[in-house]
């Protein structure tokens, strides 16, 4: 047991190349027929501001006085001017629709994979931070996620540069100017978005280079991977040289990047979701995304546990260690629908016009309302109903088929945070979403297996090896 490696055969990347295949062919033929986006909506800049007029009547117009007549919109994501700059969702999509939505999709992407790698450096260490023992068998697994973090930086900067202007209204310079050069009042001034400059652009100025946004994202990203080289350079040491000093680092460690997390994980939802629709807020909207990381991240480890047991590894996992994660799925799903339905109640009961308008462009819309309901449908009510005996949570095949629905599931939650705010009535789910999902998930298992394949499977002097080995329940 304590030998087990796992082997990271030709076959098994050449099915993965096959995949990554399929998803450039998909990207490929949804460029060239892209259906959904403007080039198939003539005329469609008009007809957003018709439906959004539509959807919330005077809530719109009582919003945009609060915020000055700022541009007549109470979110960031589907304002429509005559600036002349490229900002308006109609021009944008006019000049080059299909890449904006390529680059809408790359940050959609580039957040939820960088998510399912954050949590399973945190799966792996609030092992650690609680003492627990029944996991000890399965650790190297998520620990594994974590070497994706590297690649997800690279990615999520390059987009930012790239596309940022696409995705964040308030990158847009002409935001910031109460007046124009000339002394006249500046039409697109948005006193909202310039009383929020300092948060992104200090010490600059507002609309100039997002220096604050752009530390903070390297300080997280750089934070977590050195807390994660760390971690795993002590766990190499510990089957290298055992004893017990090493799990005693490495739970320090681990109640250090907890703590880190609890600040970085909201924060980080902020700035790379919630500031999308950037005249909107919501106080819960950290916990929101966190929930959604860590289901989906539960449902990764426990995925790849069973279909290494199935392969013949981790023989030492039984159907009580997976019990357990199908359980921690059950509970978190309904932790998910809790926060997600907590937040809507709050939002959409109290009826206030900037912040209703975010679930009336997704729950009023031809385009979203679809998803609004199939995301409850696979992220809560199907784990629900699935994993309510404790047979099913026992169970191999339902195991995987939960697992597979919520790693769907959720990505379509993140596509529902993002593409409204960026596209609006110009977004559209096709060939190019699942294409560019399935790229992305090749590349993040082929560098988890990578990772997984370069060391033990099992740490073999996990001073809890024998309590795993004897869990019940």
């Amino acid at each position: 047991m304590a030998k087990e490696r796992f082997e990271f055969t030709t076959g098994l990347k050449k099915k993965l190349y096959i995949v990554a295949i399929i998803g450039f062919v998909l990207l490929l033929v949804g460029a060239i027929f892209p259906g959904g986006g403007h080039e198939a909506e003539a005329g469609d800049h008009e007809g957003t501001e018709q439906h959004d007029a539509a959807s919330s009547g005077d809530h719109e117009t009582n919003a945009s006085e609060d915020h000055n007549g700022d541009n007549n919109d109470a979110h960031g994501g589907m304002i429509s001017d005559d600036s002349g700059d490229g900002h308006e969702a109609g021009e944008a999509d006019h000049g080059g629709g299909w890449l904006k939505r390529l680059g809408v999709n790359l940050w959609i992407n580039n957040v939820y994979f960088a998510g399912l790698a954050i949590i399973g450096i945190f799966f792996f260490t609030l092992q650690y931070a609680s003492q627990a023992g029944w996991s000890a068998f399965l650790l190297r697994v998520p620990l594994a996620m974590g070497s994706w973090l590297p690649y997800a930086f690279l990615l999520m900067i390059g987009t930012f540069m790239i596309f940022g202007h696409d995705i964040f209204h308030w990158t847009h310079s002409d935001l910031y100017n109460e007046f124009l050069p000339s002394g006249e009042l500046n039409p697109h001034y948005d006193a909202l978005i310039a009383g929020k400059s300092s948060y992104f652009f200090l010490p600059l100025e507002g609309g100039s280079f997002p220096l604050f946004f752009i530390l903070r994202m390297v300080l997280f990203f750089g934070v977590w991977f050195w807390l994660f080289k760390k971690i795993k350079s002590l766990a190499l040491a510990e089957d290298e040289l055992g004893g017990d000093s090493y799990w005693f680092k490495i739970r320090k460690f681990s109640a250090i990047f907890l703590v880190f997390f609890a600040l970085s994980s909201s924060v980080s939802a902020w700035d790379w979701i919630m500031s999308i629709d950037v005249h909107w807020f919501s106080t819960m909207f950290g916990w929101y995304v966190f929930a959604s990381w860590w289901v989906t991240g539960l449902a990764f480890i426990t995925l790849v546990t069973i279909l290494l047991k199935e392969a013949g590894y981790l023989s030492q996992v039984t159907a009580n260690h997976l019990h357990d994660l199908g359980k921690f799925i059950f509970a978190f799903s309904i932790f998910w629908t809790y926060v997600w339905f907590s937040q809507f109640l709050l939002i959409y009961y109290a009826n206030i016009p900037e912040e209703s308008v975010y679930f009336v462009e997704r729950l009023l819309s031809d385009k979203y309302a679809p998803f609004f309901f199939i995301n409850l449908g696979l992220n809560f009510i199907f784990p629900l109903l699935t994993f309510m005996t404790r047979d099913a949570k026992r169970l191999n095949v339902f195991l995987k088929i939960v697992c597979i629905v919520i790693l769907g599931g959720h990505w379509i939650d993140f596509y529902l945070m993002v593409t409204p705010g960026t596209l609006g009535e110009n977004g559209a789910f096709g060939l190019t979403e699942i294409g560019l999902f399935l790229v992305f998930g090749v590349a993040f298992v082929f560098v988890t297996l990578t990772a997984l394949s370069k060391s033990a499977l099992v740490a073999k002097n996990h001073p809890m090896l024998e309590e795993a080995k004897h869990h019940h329940i």
